[in-house]
């Protein structure tokens, strides 16, 4: 198949299809007598499994995996790929246990008077998330911390470490247009709007059950791909 009639297939360009194949996503094109690349079925596999993993991985996780099965490591790529579904399922765990702490602050928040603060170095060694990345996260609007009025330190309540702990599951998911709208609107409510960061909390433990699934699709392509590439020839 020529790289033009490929690349229509698969809705994308022929110059994605050659950067593919100089990335190692796809083997390389057979030549036919003149020069012209010439692609098969297995090229048709490795683009369809692209497709279909890119979403639930991101791209760098698969190249990894599809590398290693152009490396003929099929048991590692499978290693990679299980990383990843562990690495979702704790993630979920987290954001579970995330939504029984908001739950149980919004019924203690009617006595709760005298609420001690936390410094920055002291939410960051609580929710083991960097300060640098709390201070980028402050910067970019996603965050506002108050202020001590004595010597104007940021200081944090323990509503302001729910939308610090929802930046973090984010953060170690996979870039995508649902992601950023998820923190734009972490950025738009109010820290001390609990029943919207519960809210907001399941909806991105709705996102997660998405999550999930887009990477059994994306198993269900690499698994043919895999038993293509282990064909005896």
């Amino acid at each position: 198949m020529r790289p033009k009639k490929l690349a229509s297939k698969f809705i994308i360009s022929p110059s994605t299809i050659r950067n593919y194949e100089t990335k190692g996503l796809i083997p390389a094109a057979e030549r036919s007598a003149n020069g012209y690349r010439v692609y098969t079925n297995l090229h048709e596999a490795y683009l369809a499994c692209i497709q279909a993993m890119a979403p639930a991985f991101g791209m760098e996780i698969t190249t990894e995996v599809l590398n290693l099965l152009q490396q003929e490591k099929p048991y590692e790529a499978l290693w990679v790929v299980r990383q990843q579904e562990v690495a979702l399922y704790e993630e979920k765990a987290r954001l579970k246990a995330l939504i029984v702490d908001i739950r149980m602050y919004t019924k203690e928040n009617q006595t709760r008077i005298n609420e001690k603060c936390l410094t920055i170095n002291e939410v960051s060694e609580v929710t083991q998330v960097p300060k640098s990345a709390i201070r980028y996260w402050e910067q970019a609007g996603y965050v506002t911390a108050d202020r001590d009025p004595t010597n104007r330190y940021r200081v944090y309540s323990g509503s302001h470490l729910f939308k610090i702990r929802l930046l973090q599951l984010l953060q170690n998911s996979v870039y995508s247009e649902d992601t950023v709208h998820f923190k734009q609107m972490i950025a738009s409510v109010e820290h001390t709007d609990l029943p919207q960061i519960l809210n907001l909390a399941e909806h991105i433990r709705s996102y997660f059950d998405q999550i999930i699934e887009s990477q059994m699709r994306g198993i269900s392509y690499l698994y043919p791909l895999l038993r293509l590439t282990q064909a005896p020839e």
